[in-house]
């Protein structure tokens, strides 16, 4: 039974394209119910990916005691990350993923066949206006396409193999507006680039993006992934594009080059696109308006090992820094355009004597057509090295990493110390065409260079900020409350006084893999990196609250488990670890966001040595109102806040002890 709590009822407001994709696919709403940013919500995406994961989300699904996917037409598996490893216990895997998709005929992508993400765009499975996710930390590149993409994890997957549905909390939403044309030469890896490297202080961590502004209709659909995967490595959870005209002549393009009928991208889904676009509502509202002139913007380059540091080619380039490797592989920048453009570069040259470079198409499609206009014999002939289609050294795996002392420069989304090879290797980020030419030059430049021209000076980059610091106005009402689960939670704040709080500083390393740890001895450990007093200074009933991207790290579950078994039931700090919040909610533990909460703090004790603070403040979460309330000790209220609304759905998760006692019941039903 459901208890019906009133509340005083505030103006609806407009919803943002964010808002309006996860309003298609909720489920459960009450009838009338406009979703926001801060909801928590129950949503049944249009597809679901994994990929080499496949079999641990399967081992968990049937763990779960599920023996057939709710809908196999919502679920792709694809083979991508390892396609170059031919032992036996790999090829076990494929085998059982494949056999698994088969057996519960599941649409199967086997190796070879390209990258996930690039299989998603190529057949239609993520589609404009629609939320389809992944098991993979890059499925933001469906916002390419005007499709909401966002990562999983995979106990979500194997909730939507098993219920086909999982959860999700809507995050603050950014518009980042782009005005202004892009000068010649500068591509859609400079833009991502250039704001990784501008707006690097976590600005949209957690958020989901919205790209806007008359300079997105001068970018093609390729460039446009290229922005939306990477937003990944800027800290969003999301990169939305709009659907325009562009995006349709894209789609209205494929129609001709794709078999037809084909199941999801035809004649009729195009004409229902085009009959059915979608905005964001005047009066929506973001949490931050970023605007960034793109005439402004000169060729840019990450790194080294860090996407948040962004140079320029002009100043890398007259530092005359030798490469030893050049790699144009991944889901970011192996399209056909990307190829063609590298192709184009590198005519009538060789890759330098000294340098090895790897090609990879993002499928078998884009290589195909490649090879069709002569772009990929051409860098072939060149003196590059052939990859299959698949992911390979992006993630450190296979043929051609780097070693110890070597210097890379690749076209993929992440150069993180040691993700590509040696941790004593350097790697850098840059377009296919700075890419290619740095190939060839030896060291990393530009394609003028080739024709014996020096790089242009930057330009000073047009940029700006807002931040929207008053809460909107959304609609009220009342929030029902499911029986079992509280009307308020309530406890007092410790403030661990932190930001970048790890999974190993939350639960230690050393007990991660020892599985038969008692809870009593979880609550012990709990935070014991972090500070070793954490347990003498505690009690169960407290609620800690610290600082910006807590639990940040690994994806240890142990890291909110522990915090359970400490018998506290809810975690606030100024942003989360997505990974963090996602197995928080998975496994019962309630988290809240709110910033001005731990600035307060940070203001009262900036005097203090402590890193466990016992504030004597007390929080009380008013679930029926959507609203917390903070007082000191002596009972003056400091803080009083709206947050996201806990609809009965996530609460029913929360009652059930998380999604896969949750996912049990559904089960059992």
């Amino acid at each position: 039974m459901k208890r019906f709590l009133s509340t005083s009822s505030a103006l609806r407001r407009g919803q943002n394209l964010t808002e309006k994709i996860v309003q298609r696919y909720a489920v459960g709403l009450p009838q009338g119910k406009n979703v926001y940013s801060g909801d928590y919500v129950s949503i049944k995406p249009a597809h679901c990916m994994s990929h080499d994961n496949s079999w641990p989300v399967a081992t968990k699904f049937m763990g779960l005691g599920a023996t057939k996917v709710k809908d196999n037409r919502q679920i792709v598996c694809t083979l991508d990350h390892d396609v170059q490893n031919k032992s036996e216990k790999n090829l076990e895997k494929y085998s059982n993923i494949e056999n698994f998709a088969k057996e519960q005929g599941i649409d199967f992508y086997p190796a070879g066949r390209g990258i996930g993400h690039q299989i998603m765009i190529e057949e239609g499975y993520a589609f404009p206006l629609n939320l389809t996710v992944a098991s993979d930390s890059h499925s933001n590149t469906y916002g390419g396409v005007g499709s909401l993409g966002t990562p999983i994890v995979r106990t979500d997957a194997a909730s939507i193999w098993a219920t086909g549905q999982t959860w999700w909390q809507i995050p603050p939403v950014a518009k980042v507006e782009l005005v202004g044309q892009l000068p010649q030469g500068v591509t859609g890896k400079d833009i991502i680039i250039t704001l990784c490297g501008l707006f690097n202080k976590d600005e949209v961590l957690n958020h989901a993006i919205e790209f806007s502004g008359e300079g997105v209709a001068s970018l093609p659909v390729d460039y446009r992934l290229t922005i939306a995967n990477m937003t990944t490595e800027w800290g969003a959870l999301s990169g939305l594009f709009p659907v325009d005209e562009v995006l349709l002549d894209f789609y209205k393009q494929r129609i001709q080059t794709l078999p037809q009928p084909h199941p999801r991208v035809n004649e009729q889904t195009i004409s229902e696109l085009v009959a059915n676009k979608t905005e964001s509502d005047n009066d929506a509202v973001y949490a931050k308006h970023l605007v960034v002139d793109l005439a402004s913007l000169s060729p840019n380059i990450s790194g080294p090992n860090s996407v948040k540091v962004a140079n320029s080619l002009h100043d890398l380039s007259n530092q005359n820094i030798k490469i030893n490797k050049a790699y144009l592989v991944s889901c970011t920048n192996s399209r056909l355009s990307d190829i063609k453009a590298a192709a184009d570069v590198i005519r009538g040259h060789k890759i330098a004597p000294h340098v090895e470079f790897y090609v990879a198409a993002a499928s078998s499609n884009v290589q195909k057509d490649a090879e069709a206009i002569g772009a990929w014999q051409g860098i072939i002939d060149a003196g590059a090295k052939p990859l299959p289609a698949g992911c390979g050294p992006c993630i450190g795996l296979g043929t051609g990493l780097l070693k110890e002392g070597e210097v890379g420069i690749s076209a993929t989304n992440r150069n993180f110390k040691g993700r590509m090879g040696s941790k004593d290797a350097l790697a850098y980020l840059a377009s296919p065409e700075i890419v290619a030419a740095s190939a060839v030059l030896g060291k990393i430049g530009g394609p003028e260079e080739l024709d014996g021209k020096t790089v242009p000076k930057v330009r000073e980059i047009i940029k700006s900020i807002t931040v929207n610091k008053e809460a909107p106005s959304v609609e009220g009402g009342s929030v029902e409350v499911l029986d079992g689960f509280p009307t308020s939670i309530e406890g007092e704040l410790v403030l661990c006084d932190a930001d970048n709080i790890n999974t190993d500083g939350i639960y230690p390393g050393k007990y991660t893999y020892q599985d038969d740890i008692p809870r009593e001895k979880m609550a012990e450990v709990c935070m014991e990196n972090y500070d070793s007093e954490f347990n003498s200074k505690t009690k169960p009933s407290d609620i800690i609250v610290s600082g910006y991207n807590f639990g940040t790290g690994s994806s240890r579950e142990q890291a909110a488990t522990c915090i359970l078994a400490r018998g506290m039931k809810l975690v606030v700090a100024g942003s989360f670890g997505n990974i963090f919040s996602r197995n928080s909610i998975n496994n019962a533990l309630l988290t809240l966001e709110i910033p001005d909460l731990i600035d307060q703090l940070r203001v009262k004790y900036k005097d203090s040595n402590e890193l466990t603070v016992r504030t004597g403040w007390f929080l009380k979460w008013d679930v029926t109102k959507a609203e917390v309330i903070v007082t000191d000790s002596e009972g003056n209220v400091v803080l009083s806040q709206k947050v996201g609304e806990l609809g009965t759905n996530l609460q029913d998760i929360i009652v059930k002890g998380g999604l896969e006692g949750w996912v049990k019941a559904e089960l059992q039903k």
